[in-house]
């Protein structure tokens, strides 16, 4: 079990990675913008933490991060819509609440390495100007 210092590190974690990704989608006009990635990284920090320590032995704590995985998608595919020329929009929003929602799942389980550099990685991925496919 981490100390409690350990744990509120973890959520501060949580809390900045969803922050950095939440304001890079506030910056680009998205929908879900800086509160919402912020607290979804955040609530699965929660729900990770609560199922690998709250329950005790015996209790198998990927099914909360797989429980996590499905609620996020019914979250995502709520910032997908088709626009009035007939195009679907929001999937890039969507993903990244999934991602954020992995991050949190990471930083809830102490690997920070794996939460940081993944926060790089959609970071990079959501600012670099690639080509778009009609």
């Amino acid at each position: 079990m981490p100390t409690e210092v350990e744990i509120i590190l973890r959520l501060l974690l949580a809390t900045g990675l969803g922050a950095i990704i939440g304001y890079e989608r506030e910056l680009a006009k998205k929908p879900a913008g800086f509160r919402t990635h912020l607290l979804v990284c955040l609530g699965a920090t929660i729900f990770t933490l609560t199922s690998i320590y709250g329950f005790g032995d015996g209790v198998d704590p990927s099914r909360v991060a797989a429980g996590v995985v499905a609620g996020v998608g019914f979250l995502g595919a709520g910032t997908i819509i088709r626009n009035r020329e007939g195009l679907v929009v929001g999937l890039t929003t969507a993903a990244s609440i999934w991602a954020v929602a992995a991050i949190g799942l990471a930083s809830g389980a102490g690997m920070y390495i794996l939460a940081a550099v993944a926060t790089l990685i959609i970071l990079v991925i959501l600012r670099f100007p690639w080509p778009r496919g009609r």
